[in-house]
Formats: structure tokens, sequence, C-alpha cells
């Protein structure tokens, strides 16, 4: 009996020290960082993904290696993982990781619907966008769904940046969009101006997006907004090349010819008293503000300067001038660019 209380002292030491190198073992583990590049990596944490699954995962991408180490680590630290698309950053060690998919805290990504854009471009964008999934093809299917607005779904969509996370659809963003523009719409239609000629706000946001296709100048959109609504209120047509260009569609090829303004479409003010029948493009809010509150003051016409931005004049004869002065320029450039004659 007295030989054996050696060994058995023996055997429970080296239990011992192994349990303690087991133990080094593994927070030694806790501490390691996951083996990736510089800039890091992004993983896609499906439903149904623990951490076994997980840690398979990224073994396979060599980030680090799959043993018991994992599994203890899911016993005494229990998470539950949160579906999406994360980024992990240089220097994240195993524990780190398992708070981040516990936070919740995904990738986020942005999409722009620009001011002036049409409902086709802004369909063309989000289809070419390689995150979203994409669940509408073109106006026709988009004007059919419900919740979206029906006959005509030009205007509709409030140029904003959105973020969306992967999984989100193009439906998504068309519906946050299009909700936006509704209650900014409602906001702006009753805070307008006393005495304007829109009877709707479905004509104020037509007007919005004329305003929004003649000018990208902030300062201007208000002076260009009087003198359409100067026109209306005493039955002058609009005759605005945006909305002549809307109506031409395809056709359009970049220029505008004397034959086209005659070419009489709903969308042609040319030719038509009043507005057009639907917006021409998305209007953002410092157009729908403008055609809420235009700037008061009696010019009726207004051309580009070359410059940029528009001379606003109160007389025909004031304005044919400024046109002229425009051809001119025009011409000067077009000979400096060609080298002279």
């Amino acid at each position: 009996m007295k030989r054996l209380l050696p060994v058995v002292l023996i055997v429970l030491l080296l239990s011992a020290a192994g349990l303690a190198g087991l133990w080094n073992q593994y927070q030694q583990f806790l501490q390691t960082p996951l083996q990736m590049g510089a800039s890091g990596m992004v993983i896609v944490v499906e439903p149904g993904t623990n951490i076994r699954s997980l840690a398979a995962r990224l073994q396979q991408q060599g980030a680090t290696r799959l043993d018991w180490r994992w599994r203890l680590l899911g016993r005494l630290k229990q998470v539950t993982i949160k579906t999406g698309e994360y980024q992990l950053r240089p220097g994240l060690a195993p524990p780190e990781l398992l708070d981040l998919l516990a936070s919740g805290k995904v990738v986020n990504y942005r999409f722009t619907i620009v001011e002036g854009w049409s409902v086709k471009q802004l369909l063309k964008a989000l289809h070419e966008n390689p995150v979203l999934e994409h669940r509408v093809s073109n106006v026709a299917e988009l004007e059919s769904l419900e919740g979206f607005p029906k006959g005509n779904s030009e205007g509709w969509f409030l140029p904003e940046t959105y973020v969306f996370v992967r999984g989100d659809s193009d439906q998504d963003i068309l519906k946050r969009a299009y909700d936006d523009m509704l209650e900014s719409l409602e906001v702006t239609w009753n805070g307008r101006e006393d005495g304007l000629p829109f009877e709707t706000q479905y004509e104020l946001l037509i007007m919005a997006s004329i305003i929004e296709k003649e000018t990208s100048l902030e300062s201007e959109r208000a002076d260009i907004a009087g003198v359409f609504v100067r026109r209306l209120q005493q039955r002058w047509r609009l005759e605005t090349d945006p909305t002549v260009i809307y109506g031409m569609g395809d056709t359009y090829q970049g220029n505008i010819r004397r034959k086209d303004l005659k070419m009489d479409t709903p969308y042609n003010t040319y030719t038509r008293h009043g507005l057009p029948p639907t917006p021409i493009a998305l209007p953002g809010l410092a157009s729908l503000q403008a055609a809420a509150h235009p700037a008061a003051g009696d010019a009726m016409f207004f051309v580009a300067n070359g410059k940029g931005g528009h001379t606003f004049s109160s007389t025909l004869e004031a304005h044919n001038k400024a046109v002229r002065l425009l051809i001119k320029q025009t011409r000067v450039k077009s000979n400096e660019a060609g080298g002279g004659q």
C-alpha cells in the first residue's frame, strides 16, 4: 500500500500539470487575434449559425483552427449570435468576435437617390447595386406593387441617402423613399404660401420637379419658382425646355431643336398652358420648398448666363438681350475650343 502512494501522487501531479497546461493554452487562445489581412475580413452570418459552425468557416478562411478551445469558449461565454454581415477588424480575438456578433452591429451600406433623376434612372441605379436584392425590374412592375403610386410613379421618391444592410432589397429602398416623399410633401403643402396657383399637393410636386430640372443652384430655386408661378397666375405658358425633353422620351439625343419645341405633346409647355400632367423628375426638399415659397418680384423670363446660373428679366426686351449675350458667349467659347478662325 505504501508503495502505491508515490505512484498515485505522481499521477495526480501529472494530471494537475496537464490541466494547467491546457488552461494556459486556452488563455493564450483567448488573447490571440484571428489571422486576417491588414484590411480585416467580412463574414456573413446566416440564420442558425452557432459557434462551432462559425469557427469551421473561419478555419476554411485560414483565420483560426477549430478545436476544443472554441467548444470551451462557447460553454463559458454563452451569447446569442445575430445574423447579418460583419466587418472584422485586424486584432480581433475570439471573445471580442462573439461580443461583436451578439451586438448586431452589422455592416451598413448607403444608397443615394440623386435630385433630378427620373424613376427609370433610379431603378437602373438600384439594379446596378451589387449588395441589394433585386425585386423590381421596371417602372410598370413598380407601379403594380401594393403601397406604391398607381398610374405614374414619376416624382414620388425623395432624393436622400438611405442606409441599408445586406439582405435589404431595392423594394425596401423604394418604399422608404416613397414614404419620405409623402411625408415631406404633406409638410411642405401645409406650410405653403397663400395664393399659389396649385389646387393639390400633386401640382406642387409637379412644379418642384420642373424647378429641380431647371437649376442646381440653391440660390436660384425660389427665383425660378417665382417666374413660373407668375406665369401660371397670368395665364402665360411656362415654356420650359425640361418638360419638352421629358415628353420626347427616348427620342431625345441631347439636343433640343426648334421643331421639338413646336411638336405638341402633353409635356410641351411651349404649346400648352398650365402644368404638365405629371412630374418630370424626382425633386429634392429644396425644390419642394421653392415651389411652396417662390420669390417675390416681377421677373417673367430667365435664361442661362453661361456661368452655371441664370439671368432674370422682367421684360421681353431685356430677356432677348440676355439671350443674345448668351449666344455670343457660346460662340466665343466654341471658337476658343476649336482654336479660333
